[in-house]
């Protein structure tokens, strides 16, 4: 076919929406800036490629809060097993592990990632790499290259440039202002799955940093998190992050954790008490309710001697320790992030309203989930959806 499709930006989504015009015969170029396509998937299956969450449908629609529901019809259509599917026709066949976390068999994402490029490349869509869109000029659009500027018209674009975080990736949200500039609105980026600041004594961090914090839960959710130089990070921080940074920006805000799910207040006031009354506080914290190292510092840390001194007090205190949050820590260091290009902009098919022809997909929508799989599986389904607009745009 003789129409003329550009996908901008060489990430999940984009591969995904390249995949699926071209195998409907059209002719498809990648352009990607970095010198390398999939930087942030390879960086994300580091430790594991985290495909998809194996969780019913409707519990993992519920991830996406504010979005759910203008992205339920979309990853109905491209749902945790069809990615699974997908990517068991790469020959990535995958696995369940015991948080319901989807993973491939080699766990890595350069495997999958190998073969989906040798996918596309037998369905004819060539990949440009070192071009970085630099914005519209009319109808064309501009490219940087190491050659110089290059301007290219085209029937159809998908822009899958990503958000503002890991900007070392390639991911730095430069293509705001030329949207905007169209009259496309876009949602200010802030940090999702991220960290927060916390103002620790200086004593507390210099013996505690780089500590984990095991076996403690947060809500209704237990897990783990890390005492870090600024703060605190990991996936049990990270799970609540979308509400805490929330929060700060209304008012002071804590992060809430009961250091002993499996016991009582009551049944930890009962066991302070035996302890005997000149005991130390550590020793208190040792014998009585079994905390000691990291967790027992964090009790030093937030309470004061009246609290110390109240077996009642205490408990409570172990049961719901608040760590007061003095703001996210910067986007560039986040999994994730919220705002970007309003779900209002686009049409059912992902084509801006204010730009025809031109399709969004990926975190470059307004959309944010939890870490879990959520994030890849929206970014393919988006992507997906996409391709999808585009090709019916084309039969229009």
């Amino acid at each position: 076919m003789d129409k003329r499709i550009a996908i901008i930006g060489g990430g999940p989504a984009g591969l995904m929406a390249a995949e699926t015009i071209s195998a409907a015969g059209y002719r498809v170029i990648v352009y990607e800036g970095m010198p390398t396509v999939g930087r942030k998937l390879l960086m994300a299956g580091k430790s594991g490629l985290n495909l998809t969450h194996a969780e019913a449908m409707g519990d993992f629609f519920s991830r996406f809060g504010a979005a759910r529901a203008f992205l339920e019809p979309i990853l109905a259509a491209f749902d945790n097993a069809a990615v699974r599917e997908w990517a068991a026709g790469l020959g990535s066949e995958t696995f369940v592990g015991s948080s319901g976390r989807v993973f491939p068999k080699a766990m890595k994402a350069s495997p999958l990632l190998r073969a989906w490029l040798e996918r596309l490349a037998e369905q004819g869509v060539a990949i440009r790499t070192r071009h970085r869109w630099a914005g519209f000029e009319g109808d064309t659009l501009v490219f940087e290259t190491p050659e110089g500027e290059v301007r290219e018209p085209f029937d159809a674009v998908v822009l899958a440039l990503g958000g503002a975080s890991w900007p070392r990736l390639g991911s730095d949200a430069a293509w705001v202002p030329w949207l905007e500039a169209r009259g496309v609105a876009v949602d200010p980026f802030r940090p999702a799955n991220c960290g927060f600041d916390v103002d620790w004594s200086e004593h507390f961090v210099e013996r505690f940093a780089g500590a984990p914090v095991k076996a403690v839960a947060a809500g209704p959710t237990r897990g783990e998190f890390v005492i870090s130089w600024t703060g605190v990070e990991g996936s049990l921080v990270y799970g609540q992050s979308a509400a805490l940074r929330d929060g700060l920006e209304v008012g002071p805000t804590a992060l809430v954790l009961d250091l002993v799910p499996d016991r009582t207040a009551e049944r930890l006031e009962r066991d302070l008490a035996r302890q005997p009354a000149k005991a130390s506080f550590s020793s208190r914290l040792r014998k009585g309710v079994g905390l000691d190292g990291v967790k027992a510092g964090l009790v030093r840390e937030l309470t004061g001697e009246a609290v110390r001194g109240d077996n009642g007090a205490l408990a409570g205190a172990i049961k719901a320790l608040a760590v007061p949050l003095v703001r996210p820590r910067p986007i560039a260091e986040a999994i994730s992030v919220a705002g970007g290009v309003d779900l209002n902009a686009v049409d059912e098919g992902l084509m801006l309203k204010k730009l025809p022809g031109v399709f969004v997909a990926g975190e470059m929508l307004d959309w944010e989930a939890p870490t879990g799989g959520y994030l890849l599986t929206a970014c393919l389904a988006t992507g997906r959806a996409a391709g999808q607009g585009v090709l019916d745009h084309l039969k229009a």
